[in-house]
């Protein structure tokens, strides 16, 4: 399967961290976040991925060029933040053909059971299944509701007053509806821009891993905690 691996963030709240690395590269118990990501996808059968930088692109030029695993890797470079939406709809090409693919948010930290999730989302046929997880902070996140067969009903990002702590956990699979629905804008966002398009089309899958979102010293120092003592 191919995947994106979203990773141009500039990581502003990660700083002093990302002063000179970007978010993608921060260490996770001794190892890159992106390779922990790599060492992921070899696991669960994402063997070719397209990893888009932005910020100190020539860190993760260098750390993809000592890169030694199984997973093939493109790497391009946004001279300007395309968005999330905008990098998948620029780089569509890259799976031209592709009946299903993954989309991953290189800033989130998971050992979650991709294999269950691609079962799931093959079973239903659907066009798009989102990997969900329960959060502390709703207001910040993407929030999702659903009816009684997991379909999604709701989705809106980093609502004022939300319906529930359900959220996208940044670990999808796709097929080439979620690209169509992208709009020709820059930059377009997956959250604000083009799933709440596929509202009543899409499932969730709730994740009963590990996941965490890497954006700010506090989650850093969480993952530091937690991750070591994780079964991966």
């Amino acid at each position: 399967m191919k995947g994106f691996l979203l990773a141009a963030g500039n990581g502003t709240r990660l700083r002093p961290l990302t002063n000179s690395i970007p978010k993608c590269l921060v260490p996770i118990d001794g190892i890159p976040l992106l390779g922990v990501w790599l060492q992921w996808c070899a696991r669960y059968g994402v063997d070719r991925v397209l990893v888009n930088t932005h910020s100190h692109g020539d860190r993760v030029r260098e750390f993809l060029a000592s890169y030694v695993g199984p997973v093939q890797v493109t790497m391009t470079t946004e001279p300007e933040l395309l968005g999330s939406g905008g990098t998948l709809h620029v780089n569509r090409s890259f799976v031209a053909g592709e009946q299903e693919f993954a989309v991953l948010y290189a800033d989130v930290l998971t050992n979650c059971r991709f294999d269950r999730m691609v079962d799931f989302h093959r079973l239903r046929r659907a066009p798009v299944t989102v990997g969900t997880y329960r959060v502390a902070n709703p207001t910040q996140c993407g929030i999702i509701a659903t009816d009684e067969m997991g379909r999604i009903v709701e989705f809106t990002e980093k609502p004022e007053f939300p319906r529930s702590d359900t959220a996208f956990s940044g670990v999808l699979v796709a097929g080439p509806r979620l690209l169509d629905r992208i709009p020709a804008k820059t930059p377009a966002d997956i959250g604000f821009d083009v799933l709440p398009s596929l509202v009543g089309e899409m499932f969730a899958f709730p994740i009963a891993d590990y996941v965490l979102d890497i954006g700010t010293i506090e989650k850093y120092n969480q993952a530091q905690r937690e991750w070591p003592s994780l079964v991966y």
